[in-house]
């Protein structure tokens, strides 16, 4: 099996891994991680797409245990809280209270290149449309334009660059972690699979995806996630007058919000080329966990998303689900 084979890995050859975008479905990282660090499987390069960027930092500072905390005690009212709109804007959200908690979960002013597993973050640049790998400077800055979701959040401005989520260019950064200087490279990809967009709230999990690695609860949803997200919205757009427009856009289109729907978008776009890039790039170990059932906002289903990244990993290195 892949397990045994990792284990006797020469040590000159060096493995790499590839987190993926995927907004709330990047807690399924998590799991991965922890898979990785119970089987006894040695990373020596990172790099991270967004979400992937934020998890793999963290995993290279020996920081995923306090983020898998904050993700499994997170609840709708603390997800609205990072909603610092900015509307009319070049994106929804400003992003700072996001950029006070990545400063704050990391406890320290970080620069990647003292970072204990080296570690690179994937943007994209608006003004020339490429790829822009970030091993350098502060990790801070770095994150925050790995993740910025065009149109959701506003761009990061570094060194004439127009720096927006590195998933435009790059969604499963295999190549840039072969760059680093893996021989061997895990994967995991999230693109794959769409949440129904017409409907309110809760996406069941099939229930085979229920079990988690241990015991896993699954009751995160107590709130309807979309219909939780517009309330939120227009009690931060209401200094601008604009709620009287928000009611009335709510009662035509109760089932849909800005947010899901532009997250859908990018993610359609992102899964042509995560398809594409690993057809011409396969990693040596891909893991994709079952999350189509889970909304891309649904942030709040974390226990369902790190089990699933858990019971993947494990099904692709030891060959059972």
């Amino acid at each position: 099996m892949v397990l045994d084979f990792l284990k006797s890995w020469k040590k000159e050859k060096k493995i790499g891994l590839a987190l993926g975008s995927g907004a709330a479905r990047g807690w399924a990282h998590i799991g991965v991680l922890r898979y990785l660090n119970e089987a006894g499987i040695k990373v020596d390069y990172i790099a991270g797409t967004s979400i992937g960027a934020l998890v793999g930092a963290s995993f290279s500072l020996g920081k995923v245990d306090a983020l898998e905390q904050f993700a499994l005690h997170l609840d709708w009212r603390q997800i609205l809280s990072f909603l610092d709109v900015t509307f009319p804007a070049s994106g929804l959200i400003e992003g700072k209270k996001i950029s006070e908690f990545v400063r704050e979960h990391l406890q320290e002013t970080a620069v990647l290149e003292k970072m204990p597993i080296p570690f690179c973050a994937v943007a994209t640049d608006l003004n020339s449309g490429t790829e822009v790998c970030l091993a350098a400077g502060d990790l801070l800055e770095v994150i925050r334009a790995s993740i910025s979701i065009p149109g959701i959040f506003t761009p990061v401005k570094s060194e004439g660059k127009l720096l927006v989520d590195g998933g435009l260019v790059n969604p499963v950064p295999v190549s840039v972690v072969r760059q680093m200087g893996a021989d061997f490279v895990i994967a995991v990809d999230l693109s794959h699979g769409f949440p129904r967009m017409d409907g309110v709230g809760h996406h069941p999990a099939p229930e085979e995806e229920t079990q988690g690695p241990e015991e896993v609860d699954t009751d995160q949803s107590d709130h309807t996630g979309v219909l939780k997200i517009v309330s939120g919205f227009k009690e931060r757009i209401s200094l601008l007058n604009a709620q009287s427009l928000l009611r009335n856009w709510t009662k035509k289109e109760p089932t849909l919000n800005i947010f899901e729907v532009i997250l859908s978008s990018i993610n359609v776009m992102q899964a042509q080329i995560a398809s594409a890039k690993l057809a011409l790039d396969p990693p040596e170990v891909l893991i994709q966990p079952r999350l189509s059932h889970m909304g891309f906002m649904e942030f709040n289903r974390s226990r369902e998303a790190i089990a699933a990244g858990y019971r993947q990993a494990r099904s692709q290195l030891e060959g059972r689900g």
